[in-house]
């Protein structure tokens, strides 16, 4: 298959990357990543998550954060909400687009939301509903489509029979996590090829940990299928706090690096959303961790030092 011309990519740094941050990042720098990430060209950027700030302290903020942005024309600000309260209260902060979160994974479904995969998929069902009702668009995340930390590898079969459940509920959009950086460009293949049997490749997204390195190598994997949508999180940030070792989202730079080298359009300005990674990075008191925004560092640094 021919390679898609363009690609949308969803950055999900302001939730996914932030929300495990051990310290407290202030609702100014929530604010800011998401202005400069729209100042990059970024055009779907995830801004919060309402759930309970018992569960998610970092995430307290979501209102204020929804209340505070500059929206900009022609970019989404979608946030989770993992229950009707969540959406109902993501609806009063004026959300115009939310996600809602389940796995391919029975073990993981019962440790991540203390549930099964098929009440998890039924506590979406009022979320979908409401949402429609108040005319925004809802996006279903899908985890553990690779492997899973307590079971070793998950069927595609299991990852094809969720996201179509939470098609038929009314989602926009399936995002499949790898969510312990597991996959390969055989297995995402093999699981994207039992998804897209039930879920035409239009209405799917990527979201590829790089805990092995793989992430850019199951990105094109999955472009070749026809996958035209992935999530990314500016300066790699993120990871997830259920699963031992996955240590990172894929970083928007290298994404951007790799589609760039391709041909691929993007609309992101890539020396901007660099900008954007060393900032958001310095802020947390760290070197991002990117290996594209390291290399375009040592490189400004190299021509400054020749000029």
């Amino acid at each position: 298959m021919q390679l898609p011309q363009s690609v949308r990519i969803v950055d999900v740094g302001p939730r996914d990357g932030l929300q495990n941050e051990k310290q407290v990042v202030p609702t100014d720098t929530k604010v800011e990543l998401i202005a400069r990430l729209a100042d990059a060209g970024v055009t779907t950027i995830e801004a919060t998550s309402f759930v309970s700030p018992k569960w998610v302290p970092q995430m307290g903020d979501n209102a204020e954060v929804m209340a505070r942005i500059v929206r900009r024309p022609g970019v989404a600000y979608p946030v989770l909400t993992p229950n009707l309260k969540g959406f109902e209260a993501a609806l009063a902060a004026g959300a115009q687009e939310v996600a809602v979160f389940g796995a391919a994974s029975e073990s993981f479904s019962q440790k991540n939301i203390n549930c099964s995969i098929a009440e998890s998929l039924e506590r979406f069902r009022p979320v979908t509903e409401a949402a429609q009702a108040a005319g925004v668009k809802v996006r279903g995340y899908v985890s553990c489509v690779a492997g899973c930390p307590y079971e070793g590898p998950i069927a595609p079969e299991k990852v094809a029979e969720v996201a179509e459940t939470l098609i038929s509920m009314g989602c926009y959009e399936i995002s499949l996590g790898d969510t312990i950086g597991s996959g390969n460009p055989a297995n995402i293949t093999r699981m994207l090829e039992a998804v897209m049997k039930r879920v035409p490749v239009e209405r799917l997204a990527g979201h590829y940990h790089d805990t092995y390195g793989m992430a850019a190598a199951n990105i094109y994997a999955s472009l070749q299928l026809g996958v035209a949508v992935f999530d990314a999180s500016v300066g790699g940030l993120g990871g997830c706090p259920y699963a031992a070792g996955a240590s990172g989202n894929a970083a928007t730079e290298d994404v951007v690096w790799l589609l760039n080298g391709l041909g691929i359009e993007t609309g992101i300005d890539l020396d901007r959303l660099v900008d954007t990674a060393v900032w958001i990075s310095a802020a947390l008191g760290r070197e991002p961790a990117s290996r594209v925004a390291r290399a375009v560092l040592a490189k400004r640094a190299k021509a400054g030092c020749a000029s």
